[in-house]
């Protein structure tokens, strides 16, 4: 869409409109979109760093689990 808006593409009132987007916010992407900072390779990236976090997340997690179930297991061994 910004790209659109700077080739002329697309008017900024119209391109507001049709994604019914305030103009602020609008012109809040476009000024980050000149400055690079809505280049697809950033998005890429934070979307990967907020996955690997998740994950790592996750694991420790798995690992708490596990050391749960074995702690149960035992305690289920020596009462038998």
């Amino acid at each position: 869409m910004c790209q659109d808006i700077r080739s002329g593409a697309i008017g900024r009132r119209d391109a507001a409109r049709h994604h019914n987007l305030s103009t602020n916010l609008l012109q809040l992407w476009l000024t980050q979109y000149n400055r690079g900072e809505l280049s697809s390779e950033k998005a890429d990236a934070s979307i990967v760093n907020k996955d690997e976090g998740r994950i790592a997340a996750l694991e420790r997690e798995v690992g708490q689990l596990t050391v749960e179930l074995d702690l149960a297991k035992k305690r289920r061994a020596c009462a038998s």
